[in-house]
């Protein structure tokens, strides 16, 4: 992993607060009643600074989930190449989910504010897409062909929709039994889900 000077981190850092912040407000009186103002003023950050950051209050809220989202590719170009595609992405989301916030204060509410805010799905797409892109391009450079390759594209595709179908099946099921998440079921539903996809998603029909 490459490393981040002095100057980097406290951009990173100014970033964490404001989204921090942003989740915060929202989760406590609802994204449409929370101004930039008042997440600048929580994170203790000038209002202009916001603006260096963020486009718009949504994009703040989103700043936990675009992180993740970030750190699951850097730790996919971080594993061994003789690992599979598959295999490779697999062990990236089991380091980003024992390393970070995933089953933790943030990550979990994030995701379940999102999907009582419309207003927030266009950030939440716009993350997605930005993510497969960037995965596309991590698959092509592990297996040396070219990123637009229909391949690359695919997989990436295939298996961030088989990560979304298993986190929205885990979130429910927290919500339904109002437990804490179980990171080690996630984990569970994660490998089922990848074996699925490398065994191959055809199948006969039933006579």
């Amino acid at each position: 992993m490459p490393v981040v000077g002095r100057r980097e981190r406290k951009k990173q850092a100014t970033r964490a607060a404001l989204g921090e912040a942003a989740l915060r407000l929202s989760l406590r009186h609802g994204v449409e009643n929370v101004t930039v103002e008042q997440i600048a003023d929580e994170a203790d950050i000038a209002l202009r600074t916001f603006f260096n950051y963020f486009s718009s209050k949504e994009e703040a809220v989103m700043a936990t989930l675009s992180a993740a989202a970030q750190e699951l590719i850097a730790q996919f170009r971080a594993r061994p190449r003789t690992e599979s595609v598959l295999r490779a992405f697999r062990e990236a989301v089991v380091v980003v989910m024992s390393q970070s916030d995933v089953a933790g204060r943030d990550f979990v509410p994030a995701f379940q504010l999102i999907r009582s805010t419309p207003t927030l799905v266009p950030h939440q797409l716009a993350v997605l897409a930005a993510q497969e892109k960037a995965l596309a391009e991590a698959i092509s450079a592990r297996i040396g062909q070219p990123a637009a390759d229909v391949y690359a594209r695919l997989c990436a595709a295939c298996a961030l929709t088989a990560l979304r179908v298993v986190l929205e099946a885990w979130l429910q099921r927290t919500a339904d039994t109002d437990q804490q998440p179980d990171p080690a079921l996630l984990g569970r539903q994660v490998d089922t889900v990848l074996n699925e996809l490398a065994a191959g998603l055809d199948r006969p029909g039933s006579p």
